[in-house]
């Protein structure tokens, strides 16, 4: 009797260590690929392709499961020390915005894709940036990141990377250099309101040569000027009056005082 209770305890462990190992083996073939993932299967060391995502059948020992994530990457370069094309020594740091289009590729061709995107756009950064003058940086950033961007995506395409933009965040100048540019700055403006005085002084002459054509075809236009010109005196209540006297009226006094004594 003791034997037989022996072997029915024994026969269960069995059954349950059994199960137990179906249960794992279950739990090391069956895995969970979220939406924004995606696995790289080797079998025996060969490449079988991307999984997922959902649930994917794996065979324990033999098969091999890298995760790829599918989202964009925000990649921080580092302050670069560039000396532009106009010998100009500056300080620029940028972003990279990129994504794995091909996990696959992104596994074999390159050991570490965000590693290697980081080293390149920093090389990347720096030639670009050298072989551009200053003025071209500070004005051109549209032009340098679009740049930027197709050279970085050119090289990039081999892993099964897809570089969507790239943006220069931050550009530091010499202490120097700011100085010397708020010099020119202030320059240029002050050749900008010397340009606009100058040109309202030619309008207003012109405007001055119109008015005298306009009273030389009609004197009366003088007389009511000076008209006008006197009541704008007499309502600032000032205490002296300025009377405009016509030259016409002094022109007999004056021809008398010319003529010489009989």
């Amino acid at each position: 009797m003791i034997f037989d209770l022996f072997s029915v305890l024994w026969e269960a462990g069995t059954s349950l260590v059994g199960l137990l190992l179906v249960l794992m083996l279950l739990g090391a073939a069956v895995k969970v690929v979220p939406e924004y993932q995606r696995a790289v299967l080797f079998r025996l060391g060969r490449l079988v392709g991307g999984k997922g995502p959902g649930l994917i059948l794996v065979i324990p020992v033999v098969d091999r499961v890298l995760r790829v994530d599918l989202r964009v990457v925000t990649l921080d370069v580092p302050v670069q020390e560039v000396i532009t094309r106009d010998n100009v020594p500056i300080k620029v740091n940028a972003v990279v915005y990129f994504r794995v289009m091909d996990p696959s590729r992104s596994v074999v061709e390159v050991e570490n894709y965000i590693m290697a995107t980081s080293q390149l756009s920093q090389t990347t950064l720096r030639s670009v940036i050298g072989r551009s003058e200053l003025d071209e940086v500070l004005s051109a950033r549209d032009k340098i990141n679009l740049e930027l961007q197709q050279i970085i995506d050119e090289r990039t395409d081999p892993w099964g990377i897809k570089v969507s933009a790239v943006e220069v965040k931050e550009l530091e100048l010499p202490e120097g250099m700011k100085r010397a540019m708020a010099r020119q700055a202030e320059a240029e403006r002050e050749r900008r309101a010397k340009v606009i005085a100058a040109e309202g002084e030619l309008q207003a002459a012109e405007k001055l040569s119109q008015a005298a054509e306009v009273m030389d075809r009609s004197p009366v236009t003088l007389q009511l000027r000076y008209l006008q010109t006197l009541r704008e005196v007499a309502s600032e209540k000032n205490s002296t009056t300025i009377f405009p006297l016509p030259i016409d009226l002094l022109r007999p006094f004056l021809k008398k005082a010319e003529r010489p004594e009989d």
